[in-house]
């Protein structure tokens, strides 16, 4: 009878193990599993909630791709496909020598010190002239949201600002304010 006794005291104490621990897939993991769902270049990635939508275009340029990837479960979930894209608007994204997943790398070792967390990635070809970026937000580690344009050639960081900072000056306009 002993030994009954001892097992409800080791059935509670195990209980807690049993439970599975949440994961949270990171911005790099998502575009991996993106990509392997529906293989091209990201456009761009964005997280929601528990979500991360991601945008790809295929290689050819012709398709697009709205996903979803389950930030816990990193599973994919196709939202819209599209295969009749004008290739032309895109040769700036396929042309480009940085990927989503190298700009969004480069901002966070340039504004979290390779601790911050990436929160979205969005391409920019730019109308102006100047050359075609991508925009990555980054939160570091003590939860201030910084925005950074990675440049698509060179992946240097060219700009980023504190956009948790309520001062109301808005250095990621200032043209003197290149990081890189």
């Amino acid at each position: 009878m002993a030994a009954a006794g001892a097992a409800p005291a080791d059935t509670a104490r195990t209980a807690p193990a049993a439970v599975a621990p949440m994961v949270d897939v990171t911005a790099e993991a998502a575009i991996a599993a993106a990509l392997k769902d529906h293989p091209g270049m990201v456009e761009s990635l964005d997280r929601d909630g528990n979500i991360w939508h991601v945008d790809v275009i295929t290689k050819d340029g012709k398709g697009h791709a709205e996903l979803q990837v389950d930030a816990a479960t990193g599973a994919v979930t196709r939202q819209n496909l599209d295969t009749n894209e004008n290739a032309g608007e895109h040769k700036d994204l396929l042309a480009a020598e940085v990927t989503a997943e190298e700009a969004a790398k480069a901002a966070v070792a340039a504004v979290a010190a390779h601790s911050g967390q990436v929160r979205t990635v969005e391409w920019d070809s730019r109308d102006d002239g100047r050359a075609a970026a991508w925009h990555v937000e980054v939160r570091d580690a003590d939860g201030k949201t910084w925005d950074t344009s990675v440049d698509a050639t060179t992946g240097k960081v060219t700009t980023q600002s504190d956009s948790g900072n309520d001062s109301g000056n808005d250095s990621g306009n200032s043209p003197d304010n290149d990081n890189g």
